[in-house]
């Protein structure tokens, strides 16, 4: 009787609460529309290619609040959250009348609140519209509100707020924000136990503070486990063994990384929540943690950047301004990416892929080491010393400063800065001044961002790329010309391919070059593979000299770690083209044997005879051969002027069969589109151009 006349006491409460809440619904709804929003106020988040988070930053008062969707967290998590905080959340419209007749009848049976009606719904309108005081006022208006909430939002995205702004104890709010913050994972898949802590700490979210208060926490985490258990949302099995799972003790920074391109996107886009980058996360932290390794060796105030890339889409998946973004001492705000530097010898590569390409060398043509004028430019090595007679092979490998300035002198530096351009790269030179012999040892400004795009060309067979991240510049191909012929790109990176690894790296498969600027101020290291390249910048920001700093020495070590922190698979480098080939010296025409200069430093084209010039076909043309017709191939007839005979004509660096002595030859070739054919002449005079065959 006593239980009877307390049910019949409670449930007109339950009946009556709703009745009210209804009743103010509708002048609620015109007066007092609910403050959705203010649950728009959200971090800003950066994020990689696949939507992982890089960096977030937290809201105006201090909030870790990441927008957290239904999508976004474990299944799981889901249904243990509905079964243990709003079993009839699918069905009600926003207050659960049996829930709060149950809770009206446990507080008149034991004199004290057993446990609460509030629906998820309610709860998402506390949230985004806290009050200090509890009161019955506060209630009803309160289940107004989550009645107004369903009438405007769908159920799931009404989870959806409740995921982001759920408390989690301290400045963490949503299940995002917490999950990374005590598991240091996203929570799209969590374990059993993991999942039920979730549920349990936004009920008493300081208290139950697992850092803080392991017990607590523990115990909260097992209650859910059981009521879960108890809806069959789980088995019993699995909540035994989810309770005697380890529980997290210290709470987790959230990720910070690529913290100079996050800082871009802010200056970018203020008002913008969520900005996509082209990064790789797990490629950038393993590049930040080879910089920051890195710098540690190499002493105080020194800094690493580096920039990797895709060579086929020209996308960034990794790129890192400083060794340490937070270092004063290295000047760690500065990003060093974008910070125009001397290039020292990592342009040679270019210059010889130009001599390649124009005929003038072969990989095993005999160039001299000696010392030599260029009008006044005396050019000398790093080591001060000379190899004499070395193949051109040897030079590039050796990274040899005087066959790189006589391939230069014959190539001529105004060529050599219109190829850059075709990379949509222009090298800064001083004040004034036209480009001259000194480009090729590093008397240039460049990036290490725009020097990963010119080498980003060399890898993909010549083909430039435009680097982007996603946020600053738009990555793809570049319409144009190449940068080199496939041909000579596979040249050099046939020899840079050879280059020993620094000390204590072990071969990884790409091909690189290094690099050390006048005064030991910077130091590079650029590698490629078959898919990305990867440049290395060390230096100090204030342009101060490091005694003893080389591109072998310190940068070259570092972009062999990160090669293998990034965890890429390396992917081989390209065939060879058709006509590339790498020829012995005695197989070489002989104009090809040895790369002939004068005395004072000139090429033997100052002979009084006038070099060779070819007259047919003429530079840039496009000849129709029966290509696009899918007839016969015609050959094309080469007609030259000047030179001394025989001579030897080349198509693609490859030689044609006879060595002749008449002006007038032909040649059939392989398909159609661009070639390069180059004549020499009886005294290594050479002359090329650039045709389309179709």
């Amino acid at each position: 009787m006593v239980f009877r006349r307390k049910l019949l006491v409670a449930l007109p409460i339950g009946l009556v609460m709703t009745a009210l809440a209804i009743a103010g619904l509708e002048w609620a709804n015109r007066a007092f529309p609910p403050p959705l929003e203010q649950a728009q106020a959200l971090s800003t988040e950066v994020l990689d290619k696949d939507g992982q988070l890089l960096r977030a930053f937290a809201t105006k008062d201090g909030r870790w609040r990441l927008r957290t969707t239904v999508d976004d967290v474990d299944p799981r998590f889901i249904e243990m959250l509905i079964a243990y905080e709003d079993q009839r959340f699918r069905e009600h419209r926003g207050v659960d009348p049996l829930a709060l007749g149950r809770a009206a009848l446990q507080f008149v049976t034991n004199g004290r609140i057993i446990s609460g009606a509030s629906t998820l719904s309610m709860q998402v309108a506390r949230l985004i519209e806290p009050r200090e005081r509890r009161t019955w006022t506060a209630k009803l208006l309160q289940m107004a509100r989550a009645i107004q909430i369903e009438r405007r939002l769908s159920k799931n995205e009404i989870l959806d707020l409740y995921l982001t702004h759920a408390p989690y104890g301290g400045n963490l709010e949503g299940v995002r924000a917490a999950s990374l913050a005590w598991f240091g994972k996203e929570p799209r898949r969590l374990s059993i136990a993991e999942a039920a802590l979730l549920v349990a700490l936004p009920q008493l979210p300081e208290k139950r503070r697992p850092d803080r208060n392991l017990a607590a926490a523990e115990a909260a985490r097992d209650r859910v486990l059981a009521r879960a258990a108890v809806a069959k949302v789980i088995g019993e099995g699995e909540a035994e063994r989810a309770a005697i799972a380890a529980m997290p003790t210290r709470r987790l920074q959230l990720p910070a990384h690529a913290a100079h391109l996050a800082d871009a996107a802010l200056r970018k886009d203020p008002k913008a929540v969520r900005h996509q980058t082209t990064l790789r996360r797990d490629v950038q932290r393993g590049l930040e943690a080879a910089a920051r390794e890195g710098a540690a060796r190499l002493g105080p105030r020194v800094s690493v950047a580096m920039v990797m890339a895709d060579v086929r889409t020209g996308e960034i998946v990794g790129g890192v301004g400083s060794a340490d973004y937070f270092d004063a001492s290295r000047s760690g705000w500065i990003d060093m990416t974008r910070i125009t530097r001397s290039p020292g010898s990592t342009l040679k590569p270019f210059i010889y892929g130009l001599a390649f390409e124009e005929g003038l060398v072969a990989q095993e043509t005999i160039i001299e080491d000696r010392p030599a004028d260029f009008f006044g430019y005396r050019p000398r090595n790093f080591d001060m010393s000379y190899q004499g007679d070395v193949s051109v092979r040897q030079a590039l490998q050796l990274s040899l400063n005087v066959p790189a300035i006589r391939l230069l002198d014959a190539v001529g530096p105004a060529r050599l800065m219109v190829r850059f351009r075709r990379a949509d790269v222009r090298p800064r030179l001083p004040p004034n001044e036209a480009p001259g012999l000194a480009i090729g040892l590093g008397g240039v400004g460049i990036t290490l961002r725009e020097l990963v795009q010119l080498y980003a060309g060399l890898a993909n067979r010549g083909w430039p790329v435009r680097l982007g991240d996603g946020i600053e510049g738009k990555a793809g191909l570049i319409d144009g010309e190449p940068l080199l012929s496939p041909v000579a790109t596979w040249q050099v990176a046939d020899i840079l391919s050879a280059v020993l690894p620094p000390a204590g790296s072990r071969q990884r498969g790409i091909a690189y070059k290094t690099g050390t600027s006048y005064g030991y101020r910077d130091a590079w290291s650029v590698g490629f593979d078959g898919r990305h390249v990867l440049g290395v910048w060390v230096g100090r920001p204030d342009n101060g000299a490091v005694p003893g700093l080389t591109g072998y020495g310190a940068a070259a070590p570092i972009l062999f770690e990160a090669f293998t922190k990034a965890g890429i698979a390396i992917t081989p480098l390209p065939d060879a083209p058709g006509g590339a080939v790498r020829l012995s010296q005695a197989d070489l025409p002989i104009s090809q044997r040895r790369f002939s200069m004068t005395a004072s430093g000139l090429l033997s084209a100052s002979i009084r005879e006038t070099a060779p010039q070819i007259v047919f076909p003429p530079e840039g043309a496009r000849v129709e051969l029966g290509v696009k017709s899918g007839s016969a191939m015609m050959p094309l007839t080469l007609k030259l002027q000047g030179g001394r005979a025989p001579f030897r004509w080349l198509a693609n660096g490859r030689p044609l069969p006879e060595v002749t002595r008449r002006r007038v030859s032909q040649w059939l070739p392989d398909g159609g589109g661009y070639s390069t054919l180059t004549v020499i002449d009886a005294l290594g005079r050479a002359a090329s151009v650039r045709v389309f065959v179709e």
